[in-house]
């Protein structure tokens, strides 16, 4: 081992001899630092920048003393520059920045063979390379005069600077790769990227600009179709996710499937974006669907002025940030849009900034200095002005929604939310899920379904084309994932939640948890494949130092590997006192107490754990089930329960248990006699579970049945008991 990670540690940077010379991590406020490594031991920070700035070293200069380093730190300097540090003093030559005065700082190449300096890069409207030696000029005028239009990429050169692998993307062609004999000067196709994409009917992208109302210039692209006059087209604002990103001129494989069937494409880079300097990343802060989405919306009403577009014939769309702006634009602005397609965008700020787990630490930090902080009033008021689910009733047109069943950001819930109050509104609405997807769709069938049925909502609504046939799997699954919207149902469960957050924990009587020795095994379903699981559980009352303790411990292997877990809980009330978890070299060890919980996990870096509790809690995993096997359980007993979920969720949940019935299950130990209880989760986290104990006391777990969470796939798994293990 080099270095260990015990300070939170995004990156490190080698230098020429391979020696970890440079650290860099986030701040506790959002800022960034880089700190200088001596001998494996990271010490002080040579430099640092804000949340609000950009900084950070990219390579080892060839002198090995200093290093190239980007930053627009200070009042003076708004686009990211290139320096030079020197590593011992911390001292900043200014090397250069956008010649044109547009863009960041984009890039460099080097030699491999003297660690030079090659070429800047930057991207403003189009990629712009700026050689750096005579060598490298007379290379770029070269491959310029050599090749088509279009960006270039410089990827793995041989280590004399001989043989370069050269890319070639363009707004109608993925991507060609070419091998470049730099002695020789000379150039060579290797392959395409898409060799059946018939890159003669694709359509040319084009860098436009305008202005936003507040007089500030919004860059942006426009696809039109190919061979067709531009005039009074449809048009679809294709608004880009992050938002902290930016579109550029490239291939963009939505953005020719629009333009293919009859629509002109608006992909703006709105305040927000990067790319363009710190005043417009940080112009976006607090202004999502303000001035944000004004600047969307002067961008079509900029096209719409100059005649090429039909303003009775726009549909916005996008996915995540830009699901966001689509529903922010059919409520803010209902009359611009004839229809709307929201893939899965956030419908409420409050519920986004909340589902970022407590382990993003800085992240979660930017995202409230950038959106707002709902802690305050002031910044819940902005948000819920700002968020498109309080604006339904607003919604005039058509709108198709596009969610991921599994997704752990933008929950199922607020679409189904968006559906009902349209279908309630008599308002059009489609409305699309797939069991077995995130925050976006990943799977092939999935994705051509998706598209088949946006298609076909656009050429309704716009009037451009769409294809007919398609394959039958496909056809299969969009029938699958096609959702009737009068099934959709949206339960009130805020009072539950409510009082979930609050009352005292239910009662439980430990003498009702079954001690000694059970084996279990799980079996994983995840898109269809299968993977088993071994665990040997053993449960026993032991005396501690404060009294008598419930320990339970949990051994399991799979494929994976094995792991440990070790729970300690109070043998009067069940409530946790420690636990610890090991897997590998990862292990997480936890301490519960009556405000807080609190802990460690060390993996690649050490991450706190620090729960604020509001009331008393139970564990989760096998501390839940011994709880619920201690509960008064008869038929049509219910009760919420409030759990502290570690590892990297860090986090209360709050649950209601319900027992539904009492049937026979038969598992490979035999045939019992059980409870079936169902756990429900009140705060749409994902989690639920139904589960099957015997009635026989004291109890025991006989069979569970759940779904597995987002950040493990989203697929279903099954635990059954299998016999003592003994």
């Amino acid at each position: 081992m080099l270095i260990e990670n015990t300070q939170n540690i995004a990156g490190w940077v080698v230098g020429l001899e391979g020696e970890v010379r440079l650290a860099v991590r986030q701040t506790d406020d959002g800022g960034t630092e880089t700190l200088r490594v001596t001998d494996g031991e990271v010490g002080e920070a040579l430099y640092k920048c804000s949340w609000r700035e950009t900084c950070g070293p990219n390579r080892f200069h060839a002198d090995n003393e200093r290093v190239w380093f980007q930053s627009n730190k200070g009042e003076d300097n708004d686009l990211v520059g290139l320096y030079l540090m020197d590593v011992e003093t911390g001292e900043m030559e200014f090397v250069e920045r956008d010649p044109e005065g547009q863009v960041d700082f984009g890039g460099a190449l080097y030699s491999n063979a003297t660690d030079e300096l090659l070429a800047t890069v930057y991207v403003g409207d189009e990629q712009r390379i700026y050689p750096k030696t005579e060598k490298a000029e007379k290379a770029l005028a070269f491959l310029r005069e050599e090749l088509p239009r279009g960006e270039l990429s410089f990827r793995p050169q041989t280590s004399d600077d001989s043989l370069v692998l050269v890319g070639l993307s363009r707004d109608v062609d993925p991507g060609t790769t070419y091998l470049f004999d730099w002695e020789n000067m000379e150039v060579s196709e290797l392959y395409r990227s898409r060799p059946e994409l018939p890159v003669e009917h694709m359509a040319e992208m084009e860098p436009i600009r305008y202005e936003a109302r507040d007089g500030l210039e919004i860059p942006a692209y426009l696809t039109t179709p190919k061979g067709v006059e531009g005039e009074k087209l449809a048009l679809v604002a294709l608004i880009h996710g992050g938002p902290w990103a930016r579109d550029g001129w490239g291939y963009d494989g939505l953005a020719q499937f629009l333009a293919n069937r009859g629509y002109a494409v608006l992909q703006p880079n709105f305040r927000g974006s990067t790319g363009y300097g710190k005043a417009f990343l940080n112009a976006g802060n607090n202004e999502w669907g303000d001035a944000m989405q004004d600047d969307i919306t002067d961008g079509v009403q900029h096209l719409v002025d100059q005649g090429l577009v039909d303003p009775e014939r726009v549909c916005i769309m996008g996915g995540s940030y830009g699901g966001y702006a689509t529903l922010a634009g059919m409520t803010f602005t209902p009359d611009l849009y004839a229809c709307g397609v929201d893939i899965v965008g956030p419908s409420n700020l409050i519920t986004l900034l909340n589902s970022i787990p407590p382990y993003w630490g800085p992240i979660r930090r930017i995202f409230l200095q950038r959106m707002g902080d709902p802690s305050t009033e002031e910044g819940r008021e902005q948000l819920e002005r700002q968020s498109p689910l309080n604006h339904v009733d607003r919604i005039a047109a058509p709108l198709l929604v596009i969610q991921g069943a599994n997704d752990p950001r933008v929950k199922q819930a607020e679409s189904d939310q968006i559906v009902v109050a349209m279908r309630e509104a008599g308002l059009p609405v489609e409305y699309i899920v797939a069991p077995d997807e995130g925050h976006g769709f990943r799977g092939r069938e999935n994705r051509l379904a998706m598209f088949a049925r946006t298609e076909e909502f656009l050429a309704a609504h716009l009037g451009g084309r769409y294809q007919e046939g398609m394959e039958d799997a496909v056809a299969q699954r969009l029938d699958e994932i096609t959702v009737d919207i009068d099934s959709v149902e949206v339960e009130n469960v805020a009072d539950e939640l409510d009082a979930a957050r609050t009352l005292p924990l239910p009662n439980t009587d430990p003498t009702q948890v079954a001690t000694g020795s059970f084996a279990y095994t799980t079996t994983l379903n995840l898109q269809g494949n299968e993977m088993a699981m071994q665990a040997q559980r053993r449960i026993a009352m032991e005396e501690g130092e404060d009294g008598p303790t419930m320990v339970i411990t949990t051994d399991t292997s799979s494929a994976m590997g094995a792991a440990s877990d070790q729970i300690v809980l109070d043998g009067g009330s069940l409530r946790p006192i420690s636990r610890k978890l090991a897997q590998g070299p990862a292990t997480i060890e936890v301490e519960y107490g009556s405000r807080a919980v609190t802990g460690t996990i060390k993996a690649q870096q050490e991450i706190p754990i620090n729960i604020e509790l509001d009331a008393p809690v139970y564990g989760g995993d096998a501390a839940l089930e011994a709880v619920i096997l201690g509960l008064p359980l008869e038929l049509g007993y219910g009760t919420p329960i409030r759990i502290a979920e570690v590892g990297m969720q860090q986090r209360v949940r709050y649950f209601q248990l319900e027992v539904t019935g009492r049937e026979s299950v038969e598992v490979p130990a035999g045939e019992h006699e059980a409870w079936k209880l169902t756990l429900e989760a009140l705060d749409g986290e994902g989690g639920n579970m139904t589960m099957w104990v015997s009635t026989e006391t004291p109890r025991k777990v006989l069979k569970v049945e759940g779904k597995l969470p987002p950040q493990m796939g989203g697929g279903d798994y099954t635990t059954v008991y299998t016999g003592t293990g003994e």
